[in-house]
């Protein structure tokens, strides 16, 4: 059979580093209901407010990590839609964003014109957010009613307590944990604390502890900040470190709201301050490199880590486009719900 496609799906990146493309981007993405979840009016006031002085100061990062190719999240994310396309048997494998090109009503419609019968959307997150996992698979949905496409959809659940995904993620940063360091930082992605309370009201978060700790399932199944702490523990375990050898923060606030805590640009203060010289940071949020992992890391976070004292950090890279990773993805696709 070569009528199922699998369709990867990613966040997305501007077309280019011009501060009209970033502003662009940014204002599908931060308009987005699923990422700034407050009325339209009151959205559109704030995301304007936001593109007087961002679009600028985010070009300027873009065009910091920019390759020659184009933006490494899409590059990376079509290295591994190649890798994928040998271990996809059943149709082809095709790419969207949920921002920016190509779009995932592109992608669909073209699907539909081609003969495909079905399609395995995976979003390309390992933790459930809504502003990640929920839009991607709303925005899907979408395309095929408005453009009344009959292609019936297998999706991709996350994936962050996997074997095959912990194994993958192991596996491509063993080799930098082989070598000395003084401690390792997961560095996720954040979120504001309301987005995590709305699906599960009353939900409190305890300082750098796990939230979800002593969870019920159906509460862990929709914490996002319990499901990071999860990776970070099963990873832990099977590299066999020390509860003081690793740590977890979450990075990449925007606005007044209150996040998700411990902060990353604290955690580096603090790990400086306490001796720590050699620093790995990991950022298991991100299945690819980006402007998250290779400037807000990789450069701001090295130059914050060095002001407080600390020498060396070292970003892990992302699982990109890793053949152990492309053959555990294709293993997670084929088991998705209603995939084959």
């Amino acid at each position: 059979m070569t009528d199922h496609a699998l369709l990867l799906v990613n966040l997305g990146s501007p077309a280019s580093t011009s501060v009209a493309d970033v502003r662009s981007y940014l204002n599908q993405f931060l308009m987005d209901p699923y990422v700034i979840d407050l009325p339209w009016p009151v959205r559109r006031l704030l995301v304007s407010l936001i593109l007087i002085k961002r679009p600028e100061q985010s070009a300027h990062a873009y065009a910091s990590i920019w390759w020659e190719e184009g933006s490494p999240l899409v590059v990376l994310s079509r290295r591994l839609q190649q890798q994928m396309t040998a271990q996809w048997s059943h149709g082809p494998v095709e790419l969207a964003m949920r921002y920016g090109e190509p779009s995932i009503e592109t992608v669909l419609t073209r699907l539909a014109s081609q003969g495909i019968r079905k399609v395995t959307l995976a979003p390309l997150y390992p933790q459930f957010a809504d502003s990640t996992v929920t839009t991607v698979v709303e925005e899907a949905r979408r395309v095929l009613r408005e453009k009344k496409l009959d292609l019936p959809l297998a999706i991709l659940q996350p994936f962050y307590d996997q074997p095959e995904y912990l194994d993958a993620l192991v596996a491509s940063a063993k080799p930098h944990l082989q070598q000395d360091y003084d401690h390792l930082l997961f560095s996720f992605h954040g979120l504001p604390e309301r987005h995590l309370q709305k699906l599960n009201p009353g939900h409190t978060f305890d300082g750098a502890t796990d939230c979800c700790a002593n969870a019920p399932a159906q509460v862990r199944a929709t914490c996002y900040r319990g499901q990071c702490f999860s990776v970070a523990r099963d990873f832990a375990a099977r590299m066999g470190l020390p509860e003081d050898k690793w740590s977890v923060a979450f990075q990449s606030r925007l606005g007044r709201a209150k996040w998700i805590e411990p902060y990353t640009e604290a955690r580096l203060e603090t790990l400086a301050q306490q001796g720590v010289k050699k620093l790995l940071v990991m950022c298991p949020a991100f299945v690819a490199d980006c402007i998250e992992t290779l400037e807000e890391i990789g450069d701001r976070g090295l130059e914050q880590f060095r002001e407080a004292g600390g020498e060396e950090l070292v970003l892990v890279p992302c699982l990109n486009d890793d053949p152990q990773w492309a053959k555990a993805l294709n293993a997670l696709c084929e088991k998705a719900p209603g995939s084959l």
